[in-house]
Order: C-alpha cells, then structure tokens, then sequence
C-alpha cells in the first residue's frame, strides 16, 4: 500500500462497524487538521496530545450533561462557578458580593454585613466563624432592601454561635435570602436601634426617644390623649404601637409609631378597656396585648397587632388574670408575660408562640412583685427588672433564648416600681423613669449580655408607669 491514502469516504465492508488499526497502533491526526464528527464518538479516556492541558471545545461552545448522566470529580475543579474566598475580615463593617465566601474574625468587635441590593436567583455568599468568636461578638445581617427567610429588611438578623458556617442563597422576591447551611439564627426583629418611651403617671402623653447608644432625649410635645398604665411593643419589624391605659377611667384606644419615632394621633379603640397592661412583639413583626386591669377586675384576655399595627378584638384570656406586669421578647419571635399582682403579687409567667398563642401558667421564679418592666437583650434573650412587694425592689430575672426564668440576680441600681423599659442598639436594653416615692428619670442600661448597670441621669419629665418600645 502506498504511504498516503486519499478518500473522501470510508465505508465498512460489512455491517455498520468500521475499524482504523489494531490493538497498540496509534492514529496520529496532525497539527492543522480536524476531525469532524457529527454523531457520537465513544471512548473510556480523553489525554491531551502533549502537555497536561486539553481543551474541550471553544468559547460560546455549550456542552449539555443529559438527564440521568453523572460527572464524576475525582480531581480539582475550577472555574465552575463557585465560591471564592476572600481574606479574613476583620471589620466592624463590610459588603458582600454574591459568589464570594468571607472568613469572618470578630475577636475584636461585631460585624454587621451588608447584603448585596440587588440579586438573581441562586445567587450564593458564604460566612464563617474563623475565630470562633460569634458567640462573644456576634454578625448582624443588613439584607439591605431585598427579604430575608421572608421577612423585610426591617428586620434585623444575627448569628451569634461560636464556630458557625452560613451560607445562604437568593430564592426570589418573595423569600429572599434563604440559609441553605447554617448555625442557630437569633431573628431578632424586635430589637430594634431605637426606643421610645411614652405616657405615664401624673397622667401624660409627653414622649421620650431613645438613641441607638441609650441616650434618653427631652421630652416630645405629647401626641393622643394623656394617660398612664400604657402597653407598648413592635409591630411590623421596625414600628411601635401605644395601646390602651387610663385617663381617669380605662380606655382601648392606642397611637401608632412610626420608624422614625413619630407618634401619631389616636385611633379608635378595639377590645376591652384597660389599663395596666403589658404587650410584646411576636412572630417576627406583629405584637400582643395581653391581662391588665379593667372596670371589673383583673383580666386575662388577650389582642393580637397585625403586622400593619391593626388591633384584633379580644381572644379568650389564659391563664391567670392580673395586671401591673410586664412582658418581652425571646428566641427572636416568641414571647413572655411575667409576675404581676392578682390583688396579691404574683410570680407566675406566661409564654406566647411565635403565632400569638398564650400558654397557660408556669410556675414562677424569683421575687414575687408587681409594676416590673421588662425588655429583650442579646438579639434572644429577655430580662424582667425592678418592681414592688409592697416595698421597692431592684432585683431581675433574666430570661434565656428558650423562655425559661431564672432566679433573682442581686439588684443593681436605685430600687423602684412603674420603670419602662426596651430595647436599643439592636441587641441590648434600657430601664428608665420609676418612683422609689418620688418620680424620677434615672436610667439603667442592659449590656447584650443581660447585665444591668449602675444608675445613670435620665431626661425629661420625671414619671412612672410609663410604657416603652423600640423602632426603627
């Protein structure tokens, strides 16, 4: 045969298998030319010809793995698309960029991140603890406009568990962000950066904000109508609404208020009149009023807050009726009523689901009292302080990320009955105003860790039985 074989077309003798060499021949296709196959070509192992690169087709070019097809990675593989890790970050700020993982080291200080503002779908930012440090200085989430597990960007969201990984992926509009891998989440849409405390005794509507460093402000010209034994709590992630209380005899109305701190104008009121009352926020962004005083008594009834600040009519009350209690957050969606006086001070507690469900009476813990004010701290966790027995006490109880009470822990600060109290800074707390015989404004402020300290001057007018939340 001669060297050089020249054809357009090579068939198979028979059948439709076609063989080119033997077994330990090799076929050489020369540099210049192509081999064009438009069909299917089979093969147990692709090498490239010299060196140890080998391309598979050209830029543009799509190649398609079927239905039921498996790639299996025994190597590395790059440039799929996957995460690329920055260095470690060790800011008190940053802003996440989607496809980019950041070892996260907050030895030093909390971080809080800002989520991209705008994302596709399957859009992917990873998070890691790299000092294990979160559970002493925490990360805090800014979703930056876009929902986050569902909730707006009201909310405001941290991890706070040594050693955790999180990693979280855009969904759509609706979810938003979603974790897909990720430690314990303390969803803390009640703490807010920001309180106002509003009303009280001698009868008033005058108002007071809170700074996000627990600066009490002087007093706000009062909005709505004068009156004291004011519930308040969050609604809606980054609101706050007053409701019900006593001008002279009980009333149902309550005032809205806005992220801003703007209280607003009466509205009619819903569900018995009553005074006395406590409220928190549940779910994430609505609230609940729940006991208190009425013409007949003590109750024990109960008022949801939709997330637009809207009061539902009374729900059948549980557990123990009484009034002069507080209530507050815990576990970043549930909540807590606590202590109180049924004509004589109790200590019971009763816990409130992440839907607005009053649990019946748990056995109380630590100092029976009455006119105790109560607030969240630590993104999860609560604490009831202050109150009387019949004698001014300052002691508190602090509650856990699980809605259990712990013992009395020794007071600290100037003994009263009738403070406020909310939350500030995103994750800590503020006792403010009281009467230990004569109204004062004294303040005490409530570290993320849930320790009370040492009593500093307030503003504005000196009261008591005062009501508070946080917004914005």
């Amino acid at each position: 045969m001669a060297s050089v074989l020249k054809v357009d077309k090579l068939d198979p003798q028979s059948g439709t298998a076609l063989e080119i060499g033997t077994s330990g021949d090799t076929v050489t296709i020369p540099t210049g030319a192509g081999l064009t196959v438009v069909d299917e070509v089979k093969t147990n192992k692709i090498s490239p010809a010299t060196g140890a690169a080998f391309a598979l087709g050209d830029s543009g070019d799509t190649f398609t793995v079927p239905s039921g097809a498996t790639i299996v990675n025994s190597g590395t593989a790059t440039g799929f698309g996957g995460i690329s890790w920055q260095s470690v970050v060790t800011g008190s700020t940053m802003t996440a960029v989607a496809g980019k993982g950041y070892p996260i080291d907050t030895t030093s200080n909390e971080c809080t991140i800002t989520l991209p503002a705008s994302a596709s779908v399957g859009d992917t930012i990873v998070f890691a603890d790299y000092a294990r440090n979160w559970g002493t200085n925490k990360i805090i989430i800014d979703s930056n406009g876009l929902n986050y597990q569902g909730s707006s960007d009201a909310s405001s969201i941290s991890y706070g568990i040594d050693g955790t990984a999180l990693r979280i992926v855009y969904m759509d509009a609706t979810k938003g962000w979603i974790p897909t891998v990720a430690g314990a989440v303390a969803y803390s849409t009640g703490g807010n950066s920001e309180g106002i405390f509003g009303f009280g005794y001698a009868i008033t509507d005058v108002t007071n904000l809170v700074s996000n460093t627990g600066v009490v402000a002087a007093d706000t010209a009062g909005v709505g109508t004068a009156r004291k034994g004011v519930g308040a709590c969050e609604y809606g992630g980054d609101k706050g609404i007053f409701g019900y209380g006593n001008d002279g005899s009980y009333v149902s109305m309550s005032n809205l208020v806005t992220n801003a701190g703007v209280v607003e104008s009466d509205v009619t009121g819903v569900g018995t009149a009553r005074g006395y009352i406590p409220a928190c926020s549940y779910g994430g962004d609505k609230g609940i009023f729940a006991y208190g005083w009425t013409a007949a008594g003590t109750g024990s009834m109960s008022n949801l807050v939709t997330n637009a600040g809207v009061i539902g009519s009374d729900v059948t009350g549980v557990g123990t009726a009484r009034g002069s209690l507080p209530a507050c957050e815990y576990g970043g969606d549930k909540g807590i009523f606590g202590y109180g006086t049924t004509g004589s001070v109790a200590s019971m507690t009763n816990l409130v689901s992440n839907t607005g469900v009053v649990a019946t009476d748990v056995l109380g813990v630590g100092t029976a009292r009455e006119q105790v004010a109560a607030c969240s701290y630590g993104g999860d966790k609560g604490i009831f302080a202050y109150g009387t027995t019949g004698s001014y006490v300052s002691v508190s109880n602090l509650v856990s990320n699980g809605g259990v009470v712990t013992t009395d822990v020794t007071g600290v600060g100037t003994a009263r009955r009738g403070p406020a109290a909310c939350e500030y800074g995103y994750d800590k707390g503020i006792f403010a105003y009281g009467n230990d015989a004569l109204d004062m404004t004294t303040r005490n402020l409530v570290s993320n860790t849930g320790v009370v300290a040492t009593d500093a001057t307030g503003a504005g007018t000196a009261r008591y039985i005062v009501a508070g939340c946080s917004f914005n």
